[in-house]
């Protein structure tokens, strides 16, 4: 979990030399990586233009993080899919939703981390471990449908589309017992038909 102080400021130089302004030491890729896993967070700036650069240099950083072996947090599928938001009408939507599914996960994280501790060991076909995935699957239903209901309560059309949705199932219902009224009707009258052509004794 971050710290409530202030975000440490890094400067970067023309030449790509990361500057710690809070020990007032030259850094690396790496040492701003372990800043951010003990709970440390900062902000990069470009030391001559003053422009901020936080979002490039953390983009290097998981860069250079997912090419270390064994270490590579995103699939190759996702990485696929969110190239291809770049520039659809969802792009405004996704970077709303990891944030708030990232959050989730980081809130659950010592959950989570007992239940894959508990697996761990075992055949990844075993109860504890279909379990975990079983765990988090259901979490990303909640939190898809959290993000959803949160959605609603923003979008000003929210409220209209949640009466259309259930006038549009009521109607469905309506809808449906009529038919089935309409159903058993035609079945009573066949039989009736039935009943004349049977010849009475």
């Amino acid at each position: 979990m971050a710290n409530d102080k202030q975000p440490t400021t890094i400067k970067k130089y023309a030449n790509r030399r990361l500057y710690n302004t809070g020990t007032s030491a030259y850094v690396t890729l790496e040492d701003l990586a372990e800043m951010l896993k003990k709970g440390e967070d900062f902000v990069v700036y470009d030391a001559k233009t003053g422009e901020e650069i936080t979002r490039s240099v953390l983009t290097q950083i998981i860069f250079e993080q997912e090419g270390k072996n064994g270490q590579s947090l995103l699939p190759i599928a996702f990485l696929r899919q969110l190239i291809r938001f770049y520039g659809d009408s969802m792009q405004m939507l996704v970077p709303s939703y990891l944030e708030f599914t990232i959050d989730k996960l980081t809130t659950d994280h010592h959950k989570f981390r007992e239940q894959f501790e508990t697996a761990l060991g075992v055949s990844p076909l075993t109860v504890p471990t279909r379990q975990m995935f079983g765990s988090l699957e259901e979490q990303t239903r909640k939190n898809m449908a959290l993000f959803n209901q949160a959605l609603t309560m923003f979008t000003p059309f929210g409220a209209a589309k949640r009466t259309s949705e259930a006038e549009a199932s009521e109607a469905t219902e309506d809808s449906g017992k009529a038919d089935l009224d309409n159903m058993k009707r035609q079945l009573d009258e066949l039989q009736k038909r039935l009943e004349q052509l049977v010849p009475k004794e």
